[in-house]
């Protein structure tokens, strides 16, 4: 059993990006959601609003971050100078963001084809984990992904869930991070602690599926009703359609290779 894919998203809900190894940090696999997109409130936003989102490339490396969508391209800082904090919204969270010039905003606002602005989730700000769930309880964070560090599907698991389905679908209409291949479909469900190269994760919480898996990521559209309606006749646990596991780290630093070994340890 190992693992088979590795996919980060610097910026919620623009397109992915698929890695040969990625370093794992406290709040996510390093540059994961770091970014975000939001409205003249402050809000996020996402594919469940905007699904051309989808289709907004990004790439990212030690200097910057650019994006490209319809023929155009924008190279931005990693950090945004000078330096304009606001507080930004992602569900119930309040937590500052550092926001970028009205060059860039001008860029993502036509590109996604609303009025929005790109801000960067800073070292200093700590989004805290819902401590219910939480391996240390109020010190566990997260960047801007909806709620925890990092999701973990089984490729088996698709399939099972394909072979119910009259067209079947692609991994990224569920945008996780970690793919493993090797397991039995859902055996992910039943793990409590697993290790992945030098680094231990806790399985804490299964993920609940909303309608972004209902777009298809290659043209920003959203294609009907499905997966969730196959999901919700078989996936569906308190009114939640299920799909993946979400995970917290014990520890932050070390590195994840795709084809490293996936142990089991609970």
């Amino acid at each position: 059993m190992h693992l088979s894919e590795i996919n980060i998203y610097p910026v919620k809900s623009l397109m992915g990006i698929s890695l040969g190894e990625a370093r794992v940090e406290n709040r996510g696999l390093q540059f994961d959601r770091s970014w975000m997109l939001v409205d003249e409130n402050n809000k996020f936003l996402t594919q469940r609003e905007f699904p051309k989102m989808a289709t907004v490339n990004v790439a990212v490396d030690k200097e910057s971050l650019t994006a490209a969508a319809d023929g155009s391209s924008i190279v931005i800082p990693l950090i945004p100078e000078p330096e304009d904090t606001a507080s930004v919204k992602i569900w119930t969270s309040s937590v500052k963001g550092r926001v970028y010039s009205a060059e860039v905003n001008d860029w993502f606002s036509e590109a996604i084809g609303t009025e929005c602005r790109l801000v960067l989730m800073p070292e200093e700000t700590k989004r805290k984990v819902n401590p219910f769930y939480a391996v240390r309880k109020f010190k566990d964070t997260v960047s801007f992904a909806d709620g925890y560090p990092f999701l973990l599907i089984g490729e088996s698991s698709l399939d099972d869930l394909n072979s119910r389905l009259d067209a079947p679908l692609p991994m990224n209409r569920f945008r996780p991070n970690f793919v493993v291949a090797g397991s039995e479909p859902f055996a992910e469900d039943i793990w409590k602690k697993i290790r992945i190269g030098e680094t231990v994760f806790h399985l804490v919480k299964p993920c609940a599926r909303c309608v972004i898996t209902t777009v298809d990521q290659s043209i920003g559209e959203m294609d009907g009703k499905e997966p969730l309606k196959t999901l919700a006749a078989y996936r569906n646990k308190g009114g939640n359609v299920m799909f993946g596991q979400n995970l917290i780290a014990e520890a932050g630093g070390g590195i994840v290779n795709a084809g490293d070994e996936v142990h089991i340890l609970q």
